[in-house]
């Protein structure tokens, strides 16, 4: 089972089963959520997900959830009850493990920041450039 936690270990969870839908996420909602060029998220049923700890809730949209530490300010779930009812979005990139769950498709490409496109042919640097 998938664990995860925020940066300052105040909120954990765990996810049970497998995610319905995994995607890295290019809309502009999750970017200026995250400060990132895209987002990972795993889409599960809300029942399946236990969380420790009490997330801070801002309202994005109408109906968009955000849920995310509200001591170290880390994202960690989205919930949209109309669009999306009975499931949540873990955002993966707080796995305890993140590679145990690889994204199978990127989605909202029709948000992406153009340099996104090419951004695998930059250079690569084990740790910082020398």
């Amino acid at each position: 089972m998938p664990t995860g936690r925020c940066h300052c270990g105040a909120i954990r969870y765990t996810m049970r089963g497998e995610p319905v839908h995994n995607a890295l996420c290019h809309c502009s909602d999750c970017r200026r959520h995250a400060g990132a060029p895209m987002v990972g998220w795993a889409m599960v049923p809300a029942d399946q997900v236990t969380i420790e700890g009490e997330p801070t809730v801002y309202h994005s949209s109408e109906h968009g959830r955000r849920h995310f530490c509200g001591r170290c300010g880390t994202g960690l779930f989205y919930v949209n009850e109309r669009m999306l009812p009975g499931m949540i979005d873990v955002q993966t990139g707080t796995l305890d493990d993140p590679a145990s769950l690889p994204p199978q498709a990127h989605i909202q490409v029709a948000e992406r920041i153009a340099w996104m496109a090419d951004a695998h042919d930059l250079p690569r640097f084990e740790r910082y450039p020398g």
